[in-house]
């Protein structure tokens, strides 16, 4: 097997652990990874051979782009002080905490390299954590802090990482010279993601495919990486940026297929590039055993001890951190009514038990030079990579196992009332611009009464489907009705569509038909089936 077959066979195994891992109840993840190291034990399968340099440039930008379309910059803006306080602080707090730690108990890690290891280990992954959240219904203030604590953190610990390591690589460092390297690359990558961000939109603006749209948006945060780190920025913070302005000036409320398409294209990269690093971690862990056989007794007693001070050190900075946040909030909440914080000692728990590590921690580990400028080994990388993947593989299994329990435990649940008043004020902002652009219409054209009740019935329909509370009990109890007739109708209409389909692919096979011409008729079934038959 050679690793063109290798990499085929880790995106199988990528797709195979997903319904795997719902069914068995574990993270994918963690099934990607034991998959990794039994295919390493495997004589067929050869050693994984790809340069460390390589490693951060393919798996980080496309992640971070996809974790970004889940926020905004107005929830960044509103969360900015959460967001500095409880994330971006307790990455330096971590990565010195378990750097103190690692250069005691690691035999001859150098300080700069115990620097290194503490920032690989410090963010937590925001895919993973609001993946979990997600499921288990918390409220959305809490997915919120975690989606922007994830996102910041890599920022800042890939940055403070970049540093280090330059620092080991050279054998120099400076603490003046490290917080000006800082400063210039948040410069560098803040300039560079808005150019890229700003030259994207106007071209995505010129494409009306949304195939090429699509394609532009897949290069987009590859291109912002590069140049960032070209200019010697960061190439994460680029690609922040970069996504955080596409997400809010790229988007067209009438391109519901573009809008659709792009969803599904993402979440498809960010399973394949997520599968396919924690099935590095398999390969190289069982390289890694292979080659530390006698050592590996005590990496496990190391690895336990930072795994240990990286969930303490998370639990000690949040229970001030957010306290000092709801008493700062509560100071001048009037100017900060947006800012989502959590509001309880249990809501800070949960949040301290939701900071499993992930595909950041991963791919930075893995991206640890092999030697120095002078061509020597990089000094503790054995014992950095273990480290790095036993913090990453406890607090996803441990965590992430236990963290529905602890949910339940504490009775930390989403604000529904909260939720419903939202919909609510939705519903009815929905009926208003409906009913509002259809008297324009109506004013402009003449437009026949049964026309005009009928679309002002829709009117209002749209809103009751998103809150049936904004009209009064009997007239809900009409639309409900009308709804199960409206929803049976639909679901006949799915079936006559389906049928129309099968007919069309048919025909594909049937001598003459033209391939060109049955697809054009199957893509535009394909469209009212998106569209709900209309």
């Amino acid at each position: 097997m050679d690793q063109l077959a290798l990499f085929f066979l880790l995106l199988l195994g990528t797709i195979v652990t997903v319904p795997l891992g719902d069914r068995l109840g574990l993270p994918a993840p963690v099934l990607m990874t034991i998959l990794g190291g039994l295919g390493a034990m495997a004589p067929f399968v050869p050693a994984v051979d790809v340069p460390p340099e390589f490693i951060l440039p393919l798996v980080l930008p496309p992640l971070l782009y996809s974790a970004v379309q889940r926020t905004s910059w107005r929830q960044f803006t509103a969360n900015m002080r959460p967001i500095m306080l409880l994330a971006v602080a307790l990455v330096f707090v971590t990565t010195a905490a378990v750097a103190a730690v690692a250069h005691a108990i690691v035999p001859g890690l150098p300080v700069a390299a115990a620097v290194a290891l503490g920032a690989l280990v410090a963010p937590p992954d925001p895919v993973a954590a609001t993946a979990v959240a997600g499921k288990l219904g918390l409220p959305r203030r809490m997915v919120s802090i975690l989606e922007g604590e994830g996102l910041f953190n890599d920022v800042t610990a890939i940055v403070v990482y970049h540093v280090a390591v330059a620092a080991v690589l050279t054998g120099t460092f400076s603490v003046a010279g490290a917080g000006l390297a800082l400063v210039l690359s948040a410069v560098v990558a803040l300039a560079v993601g808005l150019a890229v961000g700003f030259t994207a939109n106007k071209a995505i603006g010129r494409l009306d495919d949304p195939t090429l749209q699509i394609g532009l948006t897949l290069l987009v945060p590859f291109v912002a990486y590069l140049i960032a780190e070209e200019f010697e920025g960061s190439g994460v913070l680029a690609v922040l940026v970069c996504a955080l302005f596409l997400a809010e000036y790229a988007s067209d409320a009438d391109d519901v297929f573009g809008r659709l398409a792009a969803q599904t294209f993402w979440e498809v990269v960010e399973t394949i590039v997520t599968g396919l690093a924690f099935g590095l971690i398999g390969l190289e862990l069982s390289l890694l055993f292979g080659a530390v056989r006698d050592d590996w007794y005590r990496m496990l007693g190391a690895a336990a001890t930072v795994v240990a001070v990286v969930v303490g050190v998370r639990l000690l900075w949040l229970l001030p951190a957010t306290w000092v946040t709801r008493w700062l909030h509560g100071r001048d909440g009037a100017h900060d009514e947006a800012e989502e914080i959590p509001v309880s000692w249990r809501e800070t728990v949960v949040m301290w038990w939701s900071g499993m590590r992930g595909v950041a921690t991963v791919a930075l580990a893995v991206a640890l030079p092999l030697t120095l400028d002078d061509g020597k080994p990089f000094p503790g990388r054995d014992w950095m990579l273990f480290i790095a993947f036993a913090v990453v593989l406890s607090t996803l299994v441990v965590q992430g196992l236990t963290l529905p329990w602890l949910v339940g435990r504490l009775g930390v649940t989403a604000d529904s009332a909260a939720e419903r008043d939202l919909e609510r004020e939705l519903a009815l902002r929905v009926t208003a611009a409906a009913k509002r652009r259809l008297k324009e219409i109506s004013e402009a054209e003449d437009m026949a009464d049964d026309a005009y009740e009928l679309l002002h019935r829709r009117a209002v329909e749209m809103g009751v489907r998103i809150s049936p509370d904004i009209v009064d009990e009997e007239r809900r109890e009409h639309h409900r009705e009308r709804l199960q007739w409206a929803k049976r109708a639909q679901s006949v209409h799915a079936e006559m569509l389906s049928a129309a389909r099968h007919e069309v692919l048919d025909a594909r096979s049937e001598p003459g038909a033209d391939p060109e011409v049955v697809d054009r008729v199957l893509r535009q079934l394909d469209v009212r089936s998106l569209r709900g038959g209309g």
